[in-house]
C-alpha cells in the first residue's frame, strides 16, 4: 500500500490522566524517550489544565522543560481554553524547546462540554476558533479535536451532522488537522467509516484527519482500521492501552499503540514504529504502574 500511518503516542497525557497512580516526572520523560527509540515521532506530553481537577497533569511544565530536544519529534500540549494556548506559547519562552503544537479541544454535546470545560458546545466551538487563531499567531501548530464525536455519556447519540457542522466551522479557522474522538468508546466501524468519509469529502484536502478511539467495548482496533480506510492518516494510541477521561463516566483505556502497530504493519501499512521495542517499553512501564497493561499484543507478543 502506498499510504502510511502516523501514530500519535498519548500515553503521557491521556494514558495517565485518569490513573490513581501519580507517575513521576522522570518516569514520564523516560516513557517518551523510550518510545522515541521505538520510532514514535509525535507525542501528546501533557495538558494545560487546572491541576486540582486533573492532578496527574500537575507537572506538565516540568515534563515540557525536560523533553528531549529532537528536531524530528513533535510535542503536543492539550489546551481546553485560551489560557491553555497562552501557557503553551509561554512554554517556548527563552531557550526552552516547549511544545510544538496546541492541541485544542472542542465538544460535540452540551452536557459533556459543561462537565469538561464549563461551556456549551457552541461556546466551546467559538472559543476554539479563537484558540486556533492565537496558536497560529504564537507560532504553534494549530490543530483541534472534536470530543464525544460518536456518543456522549450524558446525551447518548450525537448526530453526525452536528459533528460535520462543527468541523466545517473549525476548518475556517485554519487548523492543519482536525481530529474526531470516540471519548467513551461507543463507536462501531460502519459509523466511523461514514463520519470520516464525510469529513474527508467536505473538508479542504490540505486539512489532515486524525482519529482517537477508546477500546471500552472492544471495538477500538476495528474502528481505527475503518478510520484509516475512510481517509484518516493519523491515529492516536496509548502504550499498553492506558487511558480514560475523568469527566466521562465508564470510559476506559485508549486503543493500544502495540495493537495498532501490529495490525497496520502486518497489513502492509508502515508506521515507523518497531513493535518489539514498543512491547519492551510496555513491560517496563507495567512495572512503573504496578500492574499489567491491557494491550492484547503487549500480553501476547508479536508474530
Amino acid at each position: 500500500m502506498s499510504r502510511t500511518l502516523q501514530i500519535v503516542e498519548v500515553a503521557a497525557r491521556d494514558g495517565l490522566q485518569n490513573e490513581s497512580v501519580l507517575v513521576s516526572t522522570a518516569d514520564k520523560i523516560a516513557l517518551i524517550e523510550r518510545m522515541i527509540e521505538a520510532g514514535v515521532r509525535r507525542f501528546e506530553v501533557g495538558s494545560f489544565v487546572n491541576p486540582k481537577r486533573v492532578p496527574q497533569m500537575a507537572d506538565t511544565p516540568e515534563v515540557i522543560a525536560a523533553l528531549p530536544d529532537r528536531a524530528d519529534v513533535s510535542y503536543i500540549g492539550l489546551c481546553l481554553n485560551l489560557k491553555g494556548v497562552e501557557r503553551a506559547a509561554r512554554s517556548r519562552d527563552g531557550n526552552k524547546r516547549g511544545v510544538d503544537e496546541a492541541g485544542c479541544v472542542t465538544v460535540a454535546s452540551d452536557s459533556f462540554g459543561k462537565a469538561n470545560q464549563a461551556q456549551t458546545s457552541a461556546e466551546s466551538v467559538a472559543e476554539n476558533i479563537a484558540m486556533l487563531a492565537l496558536a497560529t499567531r504564537a507560532g504553534l501548530v494549530p490543530q483541534v479535536t472534536i470530543a464525544v464525536a460518536f456518543g456522549c455519556p450524558f446525551e447518548k447519540a450525537v448526530p453526525p451532522q452536528r459533528v460535520l457542522d462543527i468541523a466545517r466551522r473549525l476548518a475556517e479557522a485554519g487548523p492543519v488537522e482536525i481530529a474526531v474522538a470516540d471519548t467513551i468508546g461507543v463507536a462501531v466501524p460502519g459509523q466511523v467509516r461514514d463520519l470520516i468519509g464525510a469529513l474527508r469529502e467536505q473538508l479542504p484536502a490540505e486539512i489532515r484527519l486524525r482519529a482517537h478511539f477508546h477500546d471500552t467495548r472492544a471495538t477500538g482496533v476495528a474502528n481505527a482500521w475503518a478510520a484509516w480506510e475512510a481517509g484518516a492518516d493519523i491515529l492516536d494510541a496509548s502504550l499498553g492501552g492506558l487511558g480514560g477521561c475523568p469527566f466521562a463516566p465508564g470510559a476506559t483505556g485508549n486503543v493500544a499503540t502495540e495493537d495498532l502497530v501490529y495490525l497496520f504493519e502486518r497489513s502492509g501499512v508502515p508506521t515507523g514504529i518497531d513493535l518489539d521495542r514498543a512491547i519492551a517499553v510496555n513491560r517496563w512501564f507495567a512495572s512503573v504502574m504496578g500492574k499489567p497493561l491491557p494491550s492484547s499484543v503487549g500480553r501476547a507478543g508479536g508474530f
